[in-house]
C-alpha cells in the first residue's frame, strides 16, 4: 500500500507564504521606485536643457546654429555657428572610436579564442585597470608624452591638436569594448566552433568568421556605448586638444570640443542669464540629441543582426 504523503500544517505554511508574498511586493516596490527615479531624472535633465535653449533660440536662428561656420559668442562681432565644435567633437571621437574598435577587438578575439585561461585571469583585470584612471590623467599624457611623440612623426603638429586627444581617449574607452565584445564572443555556442573546426576551419577563420559574425549585436553595442563615452568625455579634450573652435579635418589642429566650450564657459566668468550663458544649454542639448540618435542606431543595428544571428 501507498504511504500517504504527508503536508505540512496550514498553519505553518501559510505564514510563510504571506512572508514570502510581502518580500516580492517589497522588492517590486522597491524595483519601479528606482526606475520611476532614473525617469524623473532623465525628464528633469531634458526640461532644464529645453527650458534654457528655449531662450536662447528666441535671439538665434535655428538655421545660424546648425549651419553656421563660425563660433565667437565671446567676441564682437558674435557668430553662433556651432559647427566647428560638432566637427571637433566628431573628429576626436572618430579618432578615438578606430582605435579602441581595432585594438579592443584584437584584444577580445586573443582573450576569448587564443588566450589560455591562466593569462585571461591575468590579462583581462589589467585591462579593466586603465577604465578607472582619472580622464585629467590622460589628459595629461596625451598632452606631456603623446604629442611629443608624435611630433617626432609629424613636425607641423601643434601642441595642442585632435590626434593625440583622440588616440588617448581610445586607449581609455579601449577596455569596455574589450570587455563586453569579449563577453558576447564567450556566449557563442560551442557547437559553432566545433562545428567549423569539422569543416576545416583554422582557429583564425573560426574566430573571424563565425565567432565575431554570431557576436556581432554584443561588439556593436560595446563599440556604440564607448563611442558615446568619446563624444561625452570632457577632460582629455580639455587639456590636449585646446580651445580653438575652427571648423577643420586635420587632426594636427588645435580644435575646440563641445565638452570643452561647456567647461569655458562654466568657470564663473561669464554672468548667468545673458546670451553668453544660454550657450551653454544649446550646446549641451545639441550634444543629448546627438548621443540620443547614436544610441538608436545601436539599437537598431542590434536588433537587425540578433534577428539574423538567433
Amino acid at each position: 500500500m501507498l504511504k500517504p504523503v504527508e503536508t505540512v500544517p496550514p498553519g505553518i505554511a501559510r505564514p510563510r507564504r504571506r512572508s514570502l508574498v510581502w518580500e516580492e511586493r517589497a522588492v517590486g516596490y522597491l524595483l519601479r521606485t528606482a526606475a520611476l527615479v532614473s525617469i524623473i531624472t532623465t525628464a528633469a535633465i531634458i526640461g532644464t536643457l529645453i527650458a534654457q535653449s528655449v531662450g536662447f533660440f528666441r535671439e538665434v536662428s535655428i538655421v545660424e546654429f546648425l549651419t553656421g561656420t563660425r563660433w565667437t559668442p565671446l567676441f564682437d562681432p558674435q557668430h553662433f555657428g556651432v559647427l566647428p565644435l560638432v566637427v571637433g567633437t566628431l573628429l576626436v571621437a572618430v579618432i578615438a572610436g578606430v582605435t579602441a574598435i581595432s585594438v579592443g577587438l584584437a584584444s577580445a578575439i586573443f582573450l576569448s579564442e587564443y588566450a589560455p585561461d591562466r593569462a585571461r585571469r591575468v590579462i583581462k583585470p589589467v585591462l579593466e585597470v586603465l577604465a578607472g584612471i582619472p580622464t585629467v590623467v590622460y589628459g595629461y599624457f596625451a598632452l606631456t608624452f603623446v604629442t611629443p611623440l608624435l611630433q617626432r612623426v609629424f613636425p607641423e603638429m601643434l601642441v595642442f591638436n585632435a590626434l593625440s586627444a583622440g588616440l588617448v581617449m581610445g586607449i581609455m574607452i579601449m577596455p569596455m569594448v574589450s570587455t563586453l565584445s569579449e563577453d558576447a564572443m564567450i556566449a557563442v555556442p560551442r557547437s559553432l566552433r566545433d562545428g567549423a573546426y569539422a569543416l576545416g576551419g583554422t582557429r583564425f577563420e573560426v574566430a573571424t568568421k563565425v565567432v565575431v559574425p554570431a557576436a556581432l549585436p554584443g561588439i556593436v553595442a560595446s563599440f556604440i556605448l564607448a563611442l558615446s563615452r568619446a563624444v561625452g568625455e570632457t577632460m582629455i579634450v580639455v587639456i590636449a586638444a585646446g580651445s580653438t573652435p575652427k571648423l577643420t579635418f586635420n587632426p594636427l589642429e588645435s580644435i575646440q570640443a563641445m565638452t570643452a566650450y561647456i567647461v569655458q564657459i562654466s568657470l564663473g566668468e561669464t554672468p548667468q542669464g545673458t546670451l553668453e550663458f544660454k550657450t551653454i544649454f544649446a550646446v549641451g542639448l545639441l550634444l543629448f540629441l546627438m548621443t540620443l540618435v547614436m544610441n538608436i542606431f545601436g539599437r537598431w543595428l542590434i536588433g537587425r543582426f540578433a534577428e539574423r544571428y538567433a
